[in-house]
């Protein structure tokens, strides 16, 4: 669909990720390292100007469920007003993993209970390592 893609991953001081941003990039190259056409990137402030360092002319965001739908939307709209040169591409989830999400995938490893087909094997791996 894309000659390359950017993952950004987000320095947000308003939240505290499950793992820190060196973590979560390391992860994610550990996952996509093979793949030349796929790069991973840290960034802080606001999207729209991470995607204009990438030289990015559109963002994808993904949708699991209808509720992501109305959040989304608002983001896209004033991403656009921002940034009018710059789209945005919504992507829905496979039926199959539209109800997972990072925070349900850790409650359910913290209670012991098997979430190693929702994440990548070394991504299970030092969740578990985390969790101990």
């Amino acid at each position: 669909m894309f000659d390359r893609v950017v993952i950004g991953v987000a320095d947000n001081p308003e939240k505290q990720p499950f793992f820190s941003l060196d973590e979560r990039i390391a992860m994610l190259k550990m996952v996509f390292g093979g793949q030349e056409r796929i790069t991973v990137k840290p960034f802080s402030g606001l999207l729209i100007d991470f995607a204009r360092d990438c030289q990015s002319r559109i963002i994808i965001r993904g949708l699991r469920a209808i509720s992501d739908f109305e959040f989304e939307v608002q983001l896209a709209g004033m991403n656009r007003s921002l940034a009018p040169e710059i789209e945005t591409v919504f992507l829905t989830a496979a039926e199959k993993y539209a109800f997972v999400s990072s925070s349900l995938v850790r409650e359910i490893a913290r209670l012991n209970g098997d979430v190693s087909e929702f994440i990548h094997p070394e991504v299970h791996k030092r969740l578990i390592e985390k969790l101990a």
